[in-house]
């Protein structure tokens, strides 16, 4: 088997599991800078500038949804060696028996996962040439959503900010017609004037991020996005890319205003000290961070 029949297989198998949970809107940054200010007890600032990615809109969700419907080509194996070997001719008429015998399901089973990929993108078809046009007038016309950019492959340049009370919680990305699945960063009110804030998405693979345990570990995610790296650093020149696929790469920061006290975080370093008063937290995200970020502070809201 080859490397890209091989990555075709994964491909196949990753979209399978995200369609089966309705998460076809799975999104994932790449290169982004990120900043969330508590302006006041009761008030906040967030920005996110950089690369989201989407995984229905993508070539690798192509390749998925190809892995089934390529032409026929009989596949056998040594029962001792278990290399693959030719097929005789009664082997290959029997394969291809079995293969047509199931065309009629796969068809089915196609449109079923199309239909539900659109349901949960806010009726957007995925499979339509102009679906990432959809999806960039679908930003644009919801609040804070500045510039969007369609780079290709399922992956977007966005510059985001919004402003807002802490009178409630918080999520970004939040997209009309999308289930929240995979947040980027979220602040959750608690009694007391306390904010908890997470990013579970800045992380490749951790129980932190949800989509892990909605799929039983991002293993296979994380995995194609390491063989990208290593084809892009020229380890493996000849083999395919997994076209579309960013790295993660980015900085995220929490600034607090006077008088705020932040109880606990897991940064390398801790708080720093700002000018002026206040403090700022501050994480590097690459695809080996291994905890995603976190914090709790009292506001005085």
């Amino acid at each position: 088997m080859t490397m890209f029949s091989s990555i075709r297989l994964r491909a196949a198998a990753l979209l399978a599991g995200f369609a089966l949970a309705l998460s076809g809107c799975f999104m994932a940054p790449g290169k982004f800078t990120s900043e969330l200010t508590l302006t006041g007890p009761d008030s906040f600032t967030f920005t996110y500038d950089g690369e989201i990615f989407f995984l229905g809109l993508s070539k690798l969700a192509q390749m998925g949804a190809a892995a089934d419907t390529e032409t026929f080509t009989a596949t056998c194996f040594d029962e001792e060696t278990y290399e693959e070997r030719a097929c005789t001719a009664a082997e290959e008429a029997e394969q291809r028996t079995e293969w047509e015998a199931g065309a009629a399901r796969r068809a089915e089973e196609k449109k079923k996962e199309a239909e539900q990929m659109a349901a949960v993108m806010g009726g957007i078809d995925p499979s339509d040439p102009k679906a990432a046009e959809e999806m960039v007038r679908l930003l644009e016309r919801q609040k804070g959503w500045k510039r969007v950019v369609h780079k290709g492959d399922g992956l977007f340049e966005v510059s985001y900010e919004v402003s807002s009370t802490l009178g409630h919680d918080f999520m970004f990305p939040t997209i009309e017609g999308f289930p929240a699945t995979n947040p980027f960063v979220q602040m959750i009110m608690r009694d007391g004037g306390q904010v908890r804030i997470n990013a579970p998405a800045f992380v490749l693979q951790n129980k932190d991020n949800p989509m892990t345990a909605l799929m039983g570990g991002m293993a296979p995610l994380a995995n194609l996005a390491t063989m990208n790296a290593s084809a892009e650093d020229g380890v493996a020149e000849d083999e395919e890319q997994i076209p579309g696929m960013p790295m993660l790469d980015g900085i995220f920061t929490i600034r607090t205003a006077m008088g705020m006290r932040i109880l606990a975080n897991n940064t390398d370093e801790g708080p720093a000290a700002m000018a002026g008063g206040g403090e700022m937290l501050r994480w590097e995200i690459t695809p080996r961070t291994g905890t995603a970020p976190t914090a709790l502070i009292v506001t005085g809201g």
